[in-house]
């Protein structure tokens, strides 16, 4: 172990001294390499952790733990790969080594290890494929990041001779210059002078504006900026003021480092009245005047109020928990990982900065220097290559004239996209920009994975639109049944739902290729490239064994309408929200074959008899315009089966006295069967001046009549003066449908009340 022990020991030296970090990876044999792991941290006096199933060197997560290191830094993240390389569990290992640290990766034989099989492996193998399926083009790419980098020891662990030593002699670097401060600031000077970069400085300033109402402050970087310790500087300033400070994280271990500093300013200024941080239970500082700092976890900080929210790795919570947070306190601050360390995707911009800005006055301050270790660490930019954390679409110049007609469409193969690093980066920022579920894993899933394909549109040999898609169904008999009994299938979500929540056993039976994602370049979007990618994947798979496309999504009014106009109709919204969106989730399908016409007539027909009732129940609180947009998009018949009694009900309520109330269901038919067929869109049978008035109309039917909300609330939800103008115009809006869908009697029942022709 000699040789570990003098190369732990001189690159934790090099990395103390230039205040960055190193990377040392033990390959070889398992055991050898745990025990090179221990010898490692102990020649370098390196207080560690580990990422591993078993024992290794000082305190131990399992790797399904690692979102725990986020916010907290060690000297020493140990990193076992032997059981599986998951390479979201590598980088929040990388953001919480500190500067001086050593970031430590046990793995196998770097000759040998991409033909091994691990336990990640294990999750790309998705029914029917097996393991022997599954590829190790993303352990050769992270091989020669290794190989290739600076500050990267590599020893091997069997004949314990040390590879590259990770070495970079670096020069002296210059002293920083000091941190101006305007003369303008409110916060007290010993703020301030305890920031360590400019950055830090233009955080706690912008912080200055939460003493007011209606202000968010947004703290934005990658890990190691100090977002964390200035917000705690900044928290600790406001509760000098008075402030009740209301602190969220997805644990206090995350908002630790915020802590650590507030409680530290707070003593500097002679303010800290009482420290009870007594382990991760509601930990709370008292300062002077009755200003304190607490913290809560997210379920209970949405019950909370206080005079200022501060919500750290908010990039890792909900999104929906994100707008129910905004409700605990007037002004907040939101400090955010930019690039996905965490593995959380990018929730925060892509699917809250919008809402958050509807609602307050949004002051953004992005963090670029780091603070924990020095600029350009050999770490960071290793991990960077190594995940493609900074992969970017293409040059906005280089794309910003193309249109569908100039674009290629292209197979985007694994093999090439691993031997051409451009390409690679150009694909993979397309999906990074824009969906907030995507993080490292998607990479090795993108590369190795037996059921996905990779397709895009090109102009110029400049990746524009891209779309990652994923085999399923096709299972055989004792999958299916398994599946049907609540057994779950990785990488057949579609198949999964149909079969187990819907109870369909023979939904797993068709081939279909689901939409896993699909991105525009931001500099070409609404030109149609999008419908073009999807017209282009039907094309390829109509006549194949592919059945259906299909798509599941956090939905919205508008990806409603962009999948609706490709042709996918929808089978399913879920009864739960999705854990990262906030939104309830659509399910959408798009038949190729006679058997993939049967599945989806099959669902969309199941989905529209039962919708009215799951929306009067699990989604009486989704949006109206989800709903709506969900139901044009059914494309299926509605069966009215109204009796003449229910005829006269609603020609009366609607021409006469008749009431709603003494008889909702024919109300709730007819009100599925107008949105379903757009019934009052027709401009000849709705009595509206433009589109404005048939939404208002549409939005009214989904909720009093379908998610049966009282009348009172419905009237404050969509802006009627009174209970009656909402009673009043309802009635109204069933006139063009009776005038459509009703029979002899009901158009006899509306003449009654002098309608002069109620056919029209």
């Amino acid at each position: 172990m000699d040789a570990v022990r003098e190369a732990a020991h001189a690159l934790r030296a090099e990395a103390s001294a230039t205040n960055e970090r190193r990377l040392l990876v033990l390959a070889g044999d398992r055991e050898a390499g745990y025990d090179a792991a221990a010898a490692a941290c102990d020649a370098a006096a390196l207080e560690a952790v580990s990422l591993s199933e078993r024992e290794v060197v000082g305190e131990r997560l399992a790797p399904a733990r690692a979102d725990e290191l986020l916010g907290t830094t060690w000297p020493g993240v140990v990193v076992d790969c032997h059981d599986a390389c998951r390479p979201n569990a590598i980088g929040r290992a990388a953001g919480a080594v500190d500067g001086g640290g050593l970031l430590v990766l046990v793995v196998p034989d770097l000759s040998r290890w991409p033909d091994e099989r691990d336990g990640f492996d294990e999750s790309l193998a998705v029914p029917p494929f097996g393991l022997e399926d599954v590829g190790g083009r993303f352990r050769t790419r992270l091989v020669r990041t290794i190989q290739a980098h600076p500050g990267v020891a590599i020893v091997d662990v069997d004949e314990g001779t040390v590879r590259d030593d990770g070495l970079t002699h670096p020069a002296p670097r210059l002293p920083p210059e000091p941190i101006e401060v305007p003369a303008d600031h409110t916060f007290p000077m010993t703020v301030y002078e305890a920031c360590r970069t400019a950055d830090q400085r233009d955080a706690v300033l912008a912080c200055e504006t939460l003493r007011t109402g209606g202000q968010a402050v947004v703290l934005e970087a990658d890990r190691g900026r100090g977002k964390s310790s200035a917000a705690g500087l900044a928290t600790a300033a406001l509760a000098v003021e008075g402030c009740d400070v209301l602190v969220t994280a997805p644990t206090y271990r995350n908002a630790a480092e915020l802590f650590e500093r507030a409680t530290a300013t707070l003593a500097s200024l002679g303010a800290l009245v009482a420290d009870r941080r007594d382990g991760d239970r509601r930990p709370e500082l008292e300062a002077v005047d009755g200003g304190r700092i607490r913290f809560r976890r997210p379920p209970e900080a949405v019950a909370e109020r206080a005079d200022v929210l501060v919500v750290d790795e908010a990039a890792a919570l909900p999104v929906r928990v994100l707008e129910d947070l905004l409700e605990a306190a007037p002004s907040a601050c939101f400090a955010t990982t930019v690039r996905g360390y965490e593995g959380a995707g990018r929730g925060f911009d892509v699917r809250f900065r919008a809402r958050l800005e509807a609602r307050r006055t949004v002051t953004t301050v992005a963090l670029a220097n780091p603070i924990r270790y020095a600029g350009a660490d050999p770490v960071e930019v290793w991990l960077f290559r190594a995940l493609l954390l900074d992969a970017r679409p293409s040059v906005t110049d280089l794309v910003e004239d193309a249109t569908p007609a100039d674009a290629t469409y292209e197979r985007l193969d694994p093999d090439e996209l691993v031997a051409d690093e451009n390409r690679l980066r150009e694909a993979f920022g397309l999906l990074v920009e824009a969906h907030y579920r995507t993080e490292p894993d998607d990479l090795a899933r993108l590369l190795d994975a037996p059921n996905v394909a990779v397709r895009a549109l090109t102009v110029d040999d400049r990746v524009v639109s891209v779309a990652l898609l994923a085999r399923e169904g096709g299972l055989p008999a004792e999958t299916r049944e398994a599946m049907y009994e609540g057994t779950r299938v990785r990488g057949n979500m579609l198949p999964d739902v149909l079969t187990s929540q819907l109870r369909d056993p023979e939904a797993a039976v068709p081939v279909g290729l689901r939409v896993m994602r699909i991105a525009t370049h931001h500099a070409v979007r609404s030109r149609g490239l999008g419908s073009r990618l999807l017209a282009e994947i039907a094309s390829e798979s109509d006549g194949t064994d592919v059945d259906y496309l299909g798509a599941g999504y956090g939905a919205t009014p508008s990806l409603l309408s962009f999948w609706a106009a490709a042709g996918y109709r929808t089978v399913h919204l879920s009864t739960t929200r999705n854990d990262t969106s906030g939104e309830y989730s659509a399910l959408m399908l798009c038949p190729l074959s006679d058997a993939g016409e049967e599945l989806v007539d099959r669902h969309g027909a199941w989905f529209l008899r039962r919708i009215a009732d799951v929306l009067a129940d699990a989604l009486s609180d989704a949006d109206p315009d989800v709903v709506r947009a969900a139901l044009a998009a059914a494309g299926g018949p509605v069966r009215l089966n109204l009796s003449d009694a229910e005829w006269r009900v609603v020609a009366g309520a609607a021409y006469g006295p008749g009431l709603y109330d003494v008889a909702p269901r024919p109300f709730r038919r007819l009100a599925l069967r107008a949105l379903v067929d757009g019934a009052l869109r027709d401009g000849e049978e709705v009595d509206a001046d433009d589109a404005d008035d048939a939404d208002d109309a549409e939005r009214l039917l989904v909720v009093r009549v379908l998610q049966a909300h009282p009348w009172g609330e419905t009237a404050d939800e969509l802006g009627y003066v009174s209970r009656r103008e909402c009673m009043r115009t309802l009635g109204d809006v069933y006139r063009p449908l009776v005038a459509r869908y009703g029979n002899e009697l009901a158009r006899a029942e509306a003449a009654r009340f002098g309608a002069d022709d109620p056919t029209v």
